[in-house]
Parts: C-alpha cells; structure tokens; sequence
C-alpha cells in the first residue's frame, strides 16, 4: 500500500472516520488524535471523526465523538495499530464505504479496502509522522497533533530505550519536536497513565525463567489472566515490564489465548524478527511477534533463541 493511495482516499472522501483497537495505548490514542487534528487543519471543509471507547487514563491525548450510523454511509473509515477487526472499538466500522488499515503489526488479519502495513516503523504514529512530513504541502500539522505523535511513538519505543527507535524514528521525533509542546509535560502524563509498569516486578520477577544463554520467559496462562484481572491484550503490555526488571539478552513473552500462544519478543542487538519466521509469526529486527500452537513449542522457541544469542 503506498502512502499516495491512502492520500487520494482522504481527499476524495467529505466524510472521515477513525477507529482504534480496544483497551487502547498510547500509539492507538495518539496516532487516532493525530490523525483528526491534522485533517481538521487541513481539510476544514471536511467531517472527520475519532471513533471509540473511552479511556479515561489517555483522555490528556485527545477524547472520543459521538456520531450517529448515518454518518458512516459515505466514510471512509481508517483503523490505526489494530490488527485484527474483531480488535476494533466500535464495530460501526464496518459500515463505511471504503476502510482503510494503517498498521505497524504484520501478524494480523488483512482486512480493509485499502491497507499500509510496515513493521519497519516502531509505530502507527511514525508512520503517520512520515506521511505528514512527507506531504507538507497537503498536511498541516498543529501543535496538539504533533503532541499526541509524540506520545504514542515515545510509548511504543519504552521513551526510546527498547531497542525499536530506529534512525527514521529519531528524525521523525526530531521534527515534531519542533512544535510547540512540553516534551517533559508528555513523559509526566504518561507514567500517571500507565507507562510506569513498577506494579507488575513482583510478578515478573518471580515468574521470569532465565536460561544460561541469557534468554528470559514469562508464560502467561488463562489462569494467571483471570487472576491478574487482565484480557490478553492488556496482558502484553508485561513485555515492558519483563525487559524492565529481568536482565537478560532477549526478552520472551507467551500469552495463552484461545487455545494458542501468542508470543511477543525483544532485544536490543540481536535480531529476533528471523526466529519468528520459523514460527510463522515476523515484525521488527529487535521487536517480533509470533502464534504458537502449545506450550511445548514455546520450549523450542526458547532453545532456538538461545542458539541465536550463542552464534
């Protein structure tokens, strides 16, 4: 999907409505806000829309509308970092007249009329950062859009430090950083919504598994969700608590769900994204994903990283 089909659909469309996965983070919340402001500011004649449950903890990036089904008639409908649509907040979705995906995962449904999809980029809001800055002459960037960028690519890259900013991401926050915003401001807010993961180190600490190799495992099973009041969306945040408060070379996250496990990976030098592969999953050098079909495959997985880590 490249960046200037996206772009004739949005000028092409009087009526725009933006969507986002369930118990949204800071990259679902900002790239959606971003994304509103930055086409209010540019296309004032159009109507443009941030669709979803609230989320009272993120509402400092931008709240949600109210609009009846009518609207969706002749939409075009955009869906920010949600992979799969039975994912996305508010189904109404689906009622549009062209759906478009922008997305950074690659593990996931391909759905939409339209879609751009690249795990090269650490976020759905740098995808959007370089969309905008690469069209300066149709997209006018406000202030509070450039703020809200900011927040979901410091979110998903841990404030830069997990190993998934890359060179393009550092230049992107370079130019949006040129806005007028509190940098210092955003990182406050952040941590009081969520980003500060101190509550789950007894979990982790106690529960992470180390190998020799310097791999180290948390398995999340049905039971430990319902305990720790999660869904296993929610639960995959642990990623950043695990790569947080258990030293190690690569970091291993498996999530029962459904009858599978759903496996998140990270490192910061070794590239994990070709292990991933072998399990049909992928995603970035340093920060991939997969779905395994039992726990013994996790066992597999395990040993094969640590044959990576060792080479």
């Amino acid at each position: 999907m490249e960046q200037s089909d996206i772009l004739k659909a949005i000028t092409t469309h009087p009526t725009i409505i933006i969507h986002r996965h369930i118990h949204p983070d800071f990259d679902a919340i900002g790239s959606q806000i971003a994304l509103k402001k930055t086409l209010q500011q540019s296309f004032p004649e159009k109507k443009v829309f941030a669709m979803g449950g609230a989320e009272k903890s993120l509402e400092w990036i931008g709240s949600m509308d109210m609009i009846e089904d009518d609207q969706y008639r002749d939409a075009l409908v955009i869906v920010c970092d949600t992979a799969e649509t039975k994912r996305i907040s508010d189904q109404r979705c689906l009622m549009g007249e062209t759906l478009v995906k922008i997305d950074h995962h690659s593990d996931g449904e391909s759905y939409g009329d339209l879609r751009w999809i690249d795990p090269s980029y650490s976020s759905v809001c740098e995808m959007l950062g370089d969309l905008f800055f690469s069209y300066p002459e149709t997209f006018k960037l406000t202030n509070e859009a450039a703020s809200a960028l900011y927040a979901g690519i410091m979110g998903d890259t841990g404030m830069l430090k997990n190993g998934m900013a890359g060179e393009r991401t550092l230049r992107i926050v370079s130019q949006i950083k040129k806005f007028a915003f509190k940098s210092d401001r955003i990182h406050r807010l952040m941590k009081k919504s969520g980003t500060d993961f101190s509550k789950w180190k007894p979990f982790v600490s106690y529960r992470a598994q180390v190998t020799e190799q310097g791999i180290a495992s948390l398995r999340v099973t049905k039971e430990m969700l319902v305990n720790l009041r999660l869904d296993s969306s929610e639960a995959a945040s642990l990623i950043h608590a695990l790569t947080a408060y258990v030293p190690a070379r690569i970091w291993v996250l498996f999530i029962e769900e459904d009858g599978k496990i759903r496996v998140r990976i990270r490192s910061k030098t070794i590239a994990v994204n070709e292990i991933a592969k072998n399990y049909g999953g992928g995603g970035h050098r340093l920060a991939a994903g997969a779905l395994l079909s039992s726990w013994e495959e996790t066992e597999e997985m395990i040993e094969e990283l640590g044959e990576k880590r060792m080479r």
